[in-house]
């Protein structure tokens, strides 16, 4: 399947974070302090816990029950508890309308490439 949409950009706080359910998949779409927007799984690899209430910083998104950290563009875990990555999805904006790939992740929690932000489409 390709890109869906999971919420409009006017939804994205800013900065911050909402959880949707893409194909059965919990994805957190995230906005960074500098507007880049984000896709990446929402459950923590430490604890099972959704990152979209966790807090947005210098590129991370932070588990709000222990702390750990997760590179917006990697999914790599950038401070413990967690050691492994999140999956990362391509974002591409539509409009106002913000689509996610959940279909073709660009790392996959196990393996990490180079992450990109979001992309428009005319």
């Amino acid at each position: 399947m390709s890109a869906q949409r999971a919420c409009s950009q006017a939804d994205l706080p800013g900065p911050g974070a909402i959880r949707v359910l893409l194909d059965g998949e919990p994805v957190a779409v995230v906005r960074a302090e500098d507007g880049e927007l984000h896709a990446i799984s929402d459950t923590c690899t430490h604890a099972e816990v959704s990152l979209a209430e966790g807090e947005v910083s210098d590129g991370t998104i932070e588990c709000w029950l222990h702390g750990s950290c997760f590179d917006l563009r990697t999914g790599e875990p950038t401070s413990l508890p967690a050691i492994r990555p999140i999956a990362v999805y391509p974002v591409t904006l539509h409009g106002d309308d913000v689509l996610v790939d959940v279909a073709n992740p660009i790392t996959d929690g196990t393996t990490t490439t180079s992450g990109t932000a979001a992309t428009k489409e005319r």
